[in-house]
């Protein structure tokens, strides 16, 4: 067992698996949300995250980098897109609202993913007023303000046109480019310049001539001879000639920027955090109303917490506030960390909301125990593996789901962790599983978002006609197939094939999702066409089997367990059944089945199988963890 747990901790779908829970928690998506909802590109920032969890990023690199990973001396290309943690925000489009406005709300939006990701706090209800129920006042929200202030960025998304807004980047961003394409860019910009500069040269050529033109022309004589110097010159340019050098000048430098943009484009680019040079005052807002700016204040730490170690005289950093957060002495870091890496095994952490430890959240089930995971994983050097692994290998993680009926009514909700926990699988992990047992999964790994396919229309209830993009158009080939972690997230529409099964949408930072039972999740599971795909292809596989073993061969695949005699029987009747129906009615197998090569099956027997696998992934010990 112990083998078995370090190979899958060293699995590059381990870093897949890890970074979608911080997605949830940062509220990662493809889109700025908000109105318009045009397209971004924080793929980047999304691949650090899985590199890091592969990687075994310390804890606390890992929250210095995305606090301050742009503040550091000479940065990495990885430090750098860390800190894009800063610009995952919603953001609104140009002229929806004054831009003191959208700046305000997207500070205030910042401060909250730090309160939410590192303090398990709900910060933000004290935006405008002290917070009615944890020790954190107006003066110490504003005072993290201060920190996150003085980004050096315009507030609401550019103009609806150029490389940058097509590719979904704003400034600041830094380019990820290889030496081979830096070569080519440069070498696509002189080239700009160059045809630029001939154009301005022919404009003030003709400018000059025509001034010329209009000047008074001095007296000439007809009797004047040529002068045997001008010999072998040749005519000077007139209008005409200039005008039409100037036009094709024209005309060679937008075919130069066009090149350009277009190479641009296709630029893999990352949004970053990059600090202002001189640094913009902050202020607690009155009632939190962006226009009301009551008392200065500078940049600090709330007054509950330990006070923050600065250095020198001049104003506080990010640099001092991430090191701040993952010092010893603090008392939140390390167990907002520990309980959220329960709750993902455990299916619920120690700590109930793991959205807040506050006085509004949950008494820690077992207290002890949260405080000996977060000492055992800050003094192991914040070694996200080995806490990961501990928890695995303990006998409370080992514990079968089974329990009398007197334990259930005991705890229900198994807080006792008298048995293991008994829990429905995320949406992601579901469709992954459906991909991965029919053999139908891609594992590349990174790049942008790609958009598997989805009911036509859904967009145009949310898309405006000037948003980019404004129709769904989905993708094709492996592309369809690979895992979720890596599916095109629309703010405004996220995928239904996740948020049926309570993924969030990604407008918030959310540490804990709820799940719910509702007859929409089932009809999706039995009529998702993807789904039904990757059904016809494992039933093409189980029919490859021996006949005796195909029921067997199938039930094991999807569940990881062996049929019982009764599970057999059961299944068989009803194949049986499916059988009879199919060749009664065989316009229904066909399009069941539609292009599936049968080798030596019938249309009849592959579609029963079909509905079999069906009936297979739909079974309740398929979608929940036990």
């Amino acid at each position: 067992y112990e083998r078995l747990v370090d190979r899958l901790l060293n699995k590059p779908q381990y870093g897949e698996q890890m970074a979608r829970y911080w997605l949830d928690l940062v509220r990662f998506a493809d889109t700025n949300g908000i109105h318009h909802d045009h397209y971004r590109d924080l793929s980047p920032y999304r691949d650090w995250v899985i590199r890091s969890f592969n990687e075994n990023l310390p804890y606390d690199d890992f929250v210095r980098h995305q606090l301050a990973g742009d503040l550091y001396p000479n940065p990495t290309r990885d430090q750098l897109v860390a800190s894009g943690f800063h610009r995952l925000h919603m953001i609104i489009d140009r002229g929806t609202m004054l831009p003191e406005e959208s700046h305000t709300r997207n500070v205030i939006d910042r401060v909250t993913s730090v309160g939410s990701a590192f303090m398990g706090m709900t910060v933000q209800c004290a935006v405008c007023h002290d917070h009615k129920f944890d020790p954190l006042t107006m003066r110490d929200f504003y005072q993290l303000y201060a920190f996150f202030n003085n980004i050096d960025a315009e507030p609401e998304t550019g103009g609806r046109s150029g490389p940058d807004f097509k590719r979904g980047l704003q400034e600041p961003y830094v380019l990820l480019t290889s030496p081979e394409q830096d070569a080519r860019r440069a070498e696509l910009i002189s080239a700009s310049q160059q045809a630029a500069e001939r154009v301005e040269q022919l404009k003030q050529q003709l400018a000059q001539l025509e001034k010329q033109a209009k000047e008074p022309s001095a007296p000439s004589s007809d009797d004047a001879k040529p002068d045997a110097d001008d010999a072998g010159k040749t005519d000077p340019p007139t209008k005409e000639s200039l005008q039409a050098d100037l036009k094709a000048a024209e005309a060679k430098l937008n075919r130069a920027r066009s090149e350009q943009n277009n190479f641009e484009e296709t630029l893999p680019g990352a949004m970053v955090m990059k600090e202002r040079a001189e640094i913009r005052p902050a202020h607690i807002l009155i009632r939190g109303a962006y226009d009301k700016p009551g008392e200065p204040v500078a940049r600090n730490t709330p007054a509950f917490l330990p006070p923050l170690k600065a250095e020198g005289d001049g104003p506080r950093t990010r640099v001092e506030l991430a090191e701040w957060f993952v010092s010893p002495e603090h008392p939140l870091t390390a167990r907002v960390a520990a309980n959220r890496f329960w709750q993902q095994l455990f299916g619920v952490g120690i700590v109930r909301t793991s959205e807040d430890l506050g006085a509004q959240g949950e008494w820690p089930s077992h207290p002890d125990l949260l405080n000996y995971l977060a000492w055992r994983f800050r003094d192991s050097g914040w070694d996200v593996k080995a806490l990961m692994r501990e928890m695995v290998l303990s006998e409370t993680y080992r514990q079968s789901s089974h329990a009398s009926p007197a334990e259930f009514a005991k705890d229900p909700q198994n807080r006792l962790l008298a048995r293991g926990s008994r829990y429905r699988l995320d949406a992601e992990v579901i469709r992954d599983q459906i991909l991965f047992t029919s053999g139908m999964l891609v594992d590349t790994m990174f790049g942008k978002s790609v958009k598997p396919p989805q009911p036509d229309g859904l967009w145009k209830a949310v898309a405006l006609p000037s948003s980019y993009p404004n129709q769904f158009v989905a993708d094709t080939g492996d592309k369809t197939r690979r895992r979720s972690v890596y599916t095109f997230w629309k703010r405004g529409l996220p995928p239904p094939q996740m948020t049926i099964l309570n993924a969030p949408t990604r407008e918030e930072c959310v540490a804990r999702r709820e799940r719910t039972n509702t007859p929409l999740q089932a009809l999706l599971l039995m009529n998702e066409p993807e789904y039904i795909r990757a059904e016809r292809r494992l039933a093409a596989m189980t029919l490859a089997q021996p006949p005796a073993e195909r029921i067997a061969f199938a039930y094991e695949t999807v569940t990881s367990q062996l049929p019982k005699e009764g599970d057999v029987a059961a299944l068989a009747k009803g194949l049986e059944d499916l059988e009879a129906l199919y060749r009664d009615k065989p316009d229904l197998a066909k399009s069941l089945i539609e292009d599936e090569p049968l080798g030596a099956a019938s249309p009849a027997e592959l579609a029963a199988w079909t509905m079999l696998v069906n009936a297979l992934y739909n079974l309740d010990i398929t979608k929940k963890r036990q």
